[in-house]
């Protein structure tokens, strides 16, 4: 744990200050148009100062009384922030130790807003691998059980995903918010609980991935009739075939990126070695 020093560590890390406005009030209208707590809005500056490396476990961490003179806020917002951090596993706190940064091998990965903010920090094709990876694992067999759990609605909302993802083809919805739609809505229609509670997470990382793969093969947006084939299992009832298909879907993004990773360390090299000449 380090040792702190005499100057303020909120100076030193330049966390963006909340404007009048927001400091007289418990809740605000952020940028996304959506309302959220003043706490999490601390929580949001916070995570992804110790995620970018304005915090890091070799650095000071700010006390207390800096955060709340920073931020114009109570020691109770302050101490509840800190608290959904440490649960994120970003932080650790102790009485009479103070507050510092985990290691990055402590940070909850499942948790979609540390996902996040690592998949914004900078594009990290082996954070996009290991997501595929997990993803490879997951839902082929949540499409499987989707084929003989799945309820009339769980049904009609693939198929309703599967209509908005060719409704993007002539421009008339997202492509993206329609391919995540689909991912989601077979994955809740699986019955399984446990794969239900990683709907936010993979949500929250194919906002990045979709986008990434898109653009390695070149086109714009997902192949409808590619997700069709996976929905048309589902209906039909034949889990081997919604198996199959969702695996190939993925393999086929799992390629992709790891075909540009292995470029990209191509490209590294041969500038390393042009700059050893």
């Amino acid at each position: 744990m380090p040792k702190r020093s005499g100057k303020s560590a909120v100076e030193n890390a330049s966390v963006r200050p909340l404007g009048p406005m927001a400091r007289t009030t418990l809740s605000y209208w952020d940028r996304s148009g959506t309302s959220t707590t003043l706490t999490h809005r601390i929580v949001e500056d916070l995570g992804i100062a110790v995620v970018t490396g304005r915090y890091a476990s070799d650095k000071t961490f700010p006390v207390e009384a800096d955060f709340c003179a920073q931020y114009g806020v109570s020691r109770a917002i302050c101490r509840e922030a800190i608290k959904m951090l440490k649960a994120k596993g970003l932080l650790d706190a102790r009485p009479r130790k103070g507050t510092w940064v985990q290691p990055e091998e402590n940070w909850n990965l499942m948790d979609s807003d540390v996902l996040r903010w690592l998949l914004e920090r900078k594009l990290s094709l082996g954070l996009l691998i290991e997501f595929t990876q997990m993803r490879l694992a997951v839902e082929p067999i949540a499409a499987a059980l989707a084929a003989t759990a799945a309820k009339p609605s769980d049904r009609w909302a693939i198929q309703s995903a599967i209509a908005r993802m060719a409704a993007a083809e002539k421009g008339d919805d997202d492509p993206l918010a329609s391919d995540i739609a689909f991912h989601v809505s077979v994955m809740r229609a699986c019955g399984n609980r446990f794969y239900g509670q990683l709907c936010e997470l993979i949500s929250t990382a194919l906002q990045f991935s979709i986008r990434t793969t898109n653009h390695f093969k070149g086109v714009k947006r997902a192949s409808v009739e590619d997700h069709r084939r996976v929905a048309d299992a589902i209906i039909a009832g034949d889990g081997v075939m919604a198996e199959t298909t969702m695996r190939e879907l993925i393999q086929e993004a799992l390629d992709l990126v790891c075909e540009a990773e292995a470029n990209e360390q191509l490209r590294g090299t041969n500038v390393r070695k042009s700059n050893s000449m």
